[in-house]
């Protein structure tokens, strides 16, 4: 943003010129995303919900994420991540969706996807997108650099779409 305006009031006001809703689903950020969202006034207008699926149980309960898909693939991978976004568009009726699943550290890691390995997702009536990110070491760097790149991607995502007349 520019004049002291932040990332989270800057995907607000894209939002709110497009007319859209969004909804979040948050594994490895503990809520977050929505903390930043929610703390622009008049956010109500534009954020449906949001949700801490932590565990795979409240993936597969509450975003409806393939039980399947989350064996083979593991909780940290985009097949998983594409279906929180989805999966968090459908709880909350929502236009857009915004997830993020991720391994935070610093335990937790393996070989094939060490601490710092998250997927961000955004998914709408057009299609959804998927991010891989290589974070460091850190939990609290983590959620913070995972925040602002599922903010970030919101907001790339929202500028190709018009906006609408309100």
């Amino acid at each position: 943003g520019t004049n002291g305006e932040t990332l989270e009031s800057v995907v607000g006001r894209l939002l709110r010129e497009r007319g859209l809703t969004l909804s979040v689903a948050e594994s490895c950020t503990g809520g977050l995303v929505a903390h930043q969202l929610t703390n622009v006034s008049g956010s109500s207008a534009y954020l449906a919900g949001a949700i801490v699926a932590y565990s795979n149980q409240a993936k597969i309960n509450l975003l409806e994420v393939d039980g399947e898909v989350l064996a083979q693939e593991g909780a940290v991978s985009e097949a998983v991540v594409l279906q929180m976004a989805q999966g968090a568009r459908k709880l909350f009726g929502a236009d857009v969706g915004l997830a993020s699943t991720g391994i935070a550290g610093p335990t937790g890691g393996t070989p094939e996807k060490p601490v710092g390995t998250v997927w961000i997702a955004y998914a709408d009536d057009r299609g959804a997108r998927a991010v891989l990110l290589r974070l460091v070491k850190d939990r609290q760097r983590n959620k913070e650099l995972t925040t602002h790149g599922a903010l970030e991607l919101l907001r790339r995502q929202l500028l190709r779409r018009e906006s609408v007349d309100v």
